[in-house]
C-alpha cells in the first residue's frame, strides 16, 4: 500500500468511524446471529494474492459487523461498561501509527515517562497518598494476579520464585462470596491452589463481613496455615457493594498480610470527593487496581495499578537478561518489571488524551450522570408492586427482578431467565444477570459514555411492559 493509497484508505475509514458513532444506538445491541454464521461465511484457506480495501470495507459491513454486540451503545446496559471516546480513539490511531514497544525506558523514554505522570494524575485524582506508585497494566486480571505473586513472595521471603511452589500449599487468600472471578484465577495460576482460597461471607448489603475475615484468619494460623493476601473490593461485580477498607486494613496490618483492593469498575467513582468515603483506610492498603477502560471513557485496555510497594513488586517480576541491560537503569522506570508482560503498549497516551480533553470537571459531570440515571431507575422501580430491588444501589449497578403475585421463588427464576432473553434478543437493549441468594438478578449499568436519561426511560418502558406480556 502506497502513501497515497493509505492516504486515500484511512480517510474512508475515518468517515465509516465518524457514521458509526452517530449511529450506534441504531443497531441492535446485542448481535442476532447464531453460532457459526460468521464463521461459515469466510474462505476456507487465506488469499494468496493481495485484496482491495474496498472490498475488506465490503466484508467488514456485510460480515463482521452483523456478528458485533455493541458494547458503544447507549443502550447497553448489560455487564459493566466498557468505554471508548473520540478522544481515546483519535489516540488509539497514534499509538497504532507509532507502533511504539514500550518495555523499557530506552526503547520509548516518552511512553515510560507519560505513563509516569499519568499514574501521578490519576492517584491524585482518586485521593491516594504520594507513597502509593503506578502502572498501567491491560486489564484488572493481570493486576489482582500481580499483586497475588508479590504478596506470595512477600510472604515466603521471595522462595517460591527461586525454588518453586512446593511450599506454596500453605498460603491463605481471602476474599468475599461477591469477589470477581479474577481471584479465583489468579491463586490457581499463582500455585496456591483453588482449595487455598477463602470465601468469607457477605453482609446484608454484600460487603465482606470484616469479623468473618478475622475468625477465619485466626483460625487458619491456628491449623498451621500463612495468610498470605486479602482481597477486598470497591464495587462487586454483582451487586456493585463496597467492602469496609478500614476494618480489613486493620485485620490484614495486625497479621502482616497483603491487601489489595479490586476497584475495577467503582474506582472510577472515587474521582468524585462524595465518594471518597468508599476507599477510608486507603492508608492500609498496599495495592489496588481500577479500570479507567471501563467507566473512564478510556477504550481496552487501560488499567490502572496502584503499590506503596513498588521495590516488592519489581523484585517480583524483575528479570535481566544482558539485551535488556542499559545504562539508564535505576535512573528511570522500566515498567517491564512491574507486571507479567515484557512486551507493552503505549496506554497512557489514550489516558493523557481523556483527561485533556474531558478535563477532571468534565470526567466528574459524566460520573455523576450515571449514578442519578441509576438513582432514577431504582425510585421508579420501587414504585411498582410487581417489582423488587435486590441490592442496595450506590454506584451505577441496580439490581432487580420482576415479581408477580403468587409465584414461588423458583418459578420467579424462570420468569425473569426468560425477560431477560426477551429483552436482549429484541436487539432494543442489552441487560445481563447474576444470581443474588439464589434468586434470577437482572442488572441494568448506566454507565455507558452517551447514555442519557430518554435511553434509560426507554429501557425501563420496555422492560416494564415486556415483563407484564409474558
Amino acid at each position: 500500500m502506497t502513501s497515497d493509497e493509505f492516504r486515500k484508505n484511512a480517510l474512508q475509514l475515518v468517515d465509516w468511524m465518524a457514521v458509526y458513532m452517530e449511529n450506534v444506538e441504531h443497531y441492535p445491541v446485542k448481535s442476532q446471529v447464531k453460532p457459526g454464521d460468521i464463521i461459515s461465511q469466510l474462505p476456507e484457506k487465506a488469499p494468496a494474492f493481495p485484496d482491495t480495501f474496498e472490498n475488506l470495507m465490503k466484508d467488514l459491513d456485510e460480515i463482521i459487523m452483523p456478528g458485533i454486540s455493541h458494547w458503544q451503545s447507549p443502550n447497553f446496559f448489560a455487564y459493566f461498561p466498557a468505554n471508548s471516546s473520540p478522544p481515546s480513539v483519535l489516540a488509539e490511531m497514534i499509538i497504532a501509527t507509532l507502533g511504539a514497544q514500550c518495555m523499557i525506558w530506552e526503547t520509548s523514554p516518552a511512553a515510560a515517562e507519560l505513563e509516569e505522570k499519568m499514574m501521578i494524575w490519576l492517584r491524585d485524582l482518586i485521593g491516594f497518598p504520594s507513597s502509593f506508585e503506578g502502572v498501567i497494566q491491560d486489564t484488572a486480571s493481570t493486576s489482582t494476579l500481580a499483586a497475588i505473586l508479590t504478596a506470595r513472595e512477600k510472604t515466603t521471603g521471595f522462595s517460591i520464585n527461586e525454588d518453586g511452589a512446593a511450599g506454596a500449599g500453605t498460603l491463605r487468600v481471602y476474599c468475599s462470596e461477591q469477589a470477581h472471578s479474577s481471584v479465583e484465577k489468579a491463586v490457581k495460576i499463582s500455585g496456591i491452589g483453588r482449595k487455598n482460597l477463602v470465601k468469607i461471607p457477605v453482609r446484608d448489603d454484600f460487603s465482606m463481613d470484616a469479623q468473618k475475615l478475622d475468625d477465619a484468619i485466626s483460625g487458619d494460623i491456628q491449623r498451621g496455615f500463612k495468610p498470605c493476601c486479602v482481597i477486598a473490593t470497591i464495587g462487586t461485580t454483582g451487586t456493585a457493594s463496597v467492602d469496609p477498607i478500614r476494618a480489613i486494613g486493620e485485620i490484614c496490618r495486625k497479621n502482616d498480610i497483603w491487601l489489595h483492593v479490586d476497584a475495577a469498575m467503582g474506582g472510577t467513582a472515587l474521582i468524585l470527593p462524595e465518594f471518597q468515603w468508599m476507599s477510608d483506610g486507603k492508608e492500609l492498603i498496599d495495592s489496588m487496581v481500577f479500570n479507567p477502560h471501563k467507566w473512564m471513557f478510556t477504550n481496552f485496555d487501560c488499567s490502572a495499578f496502584f503499590t506503596r510497594h513498588p521495590e516488592t513488586l519489581i523484585r517480583t517480576f524483575e528479570i535481566l537478561p544482558e539485551y535488556l541491560k542499559t545504562r539508564t537503569r535505576g535512573q528511570v522506570n522500566d515498567y517491564r518489571d512491574w507486571g507479567i508482560p515484557l512486551g507493552r503498549r503505549f496506554r497512557a497516551l489514550k489516558l493523557w488524551s481523556v483527561i485533556r480533553m474531558y478535563g477532571v470537571e468534565g470526567l466528574q459531570e459524566k460520573i455523576r450522570y450515571h449514578i442519578k440515571l441509576a438513582a432514577w431507575l431504582s425510585e421508579n422501580i420501587r414504585k411498582e408492586k410487581d417489582f423488587e430491588i435486590l441490592a442496595p444501589v450506590i454506584l451505577n449497578v441496580v439490581c432487580f427482578r420482576y415479581k408477580p403475585e403468587g409465584k414461588t421463588d423458583q418459578e420467579l427464576n424462570v420468569i425473569n431467565e426468560i425477560l431477560n432473553h426477551s429483552l436482549n434478543d429484541s436487539g432494543k437493549i442489552y441487560l445481563s444477570h447474576t444470581s443474588i441468594n439464589g434468586i434470577y438478578t437482572l442488572r441494568m449499568v448506566t454507565g455507558q459514555t452517551n447514555v442519557r436519561m430518554e435511553h434509560v426511560e426507554k429501557a425501563w418502558d420496555l422492560i416494564k411492559n415486556t415483563a407484564r406480556s409474558l
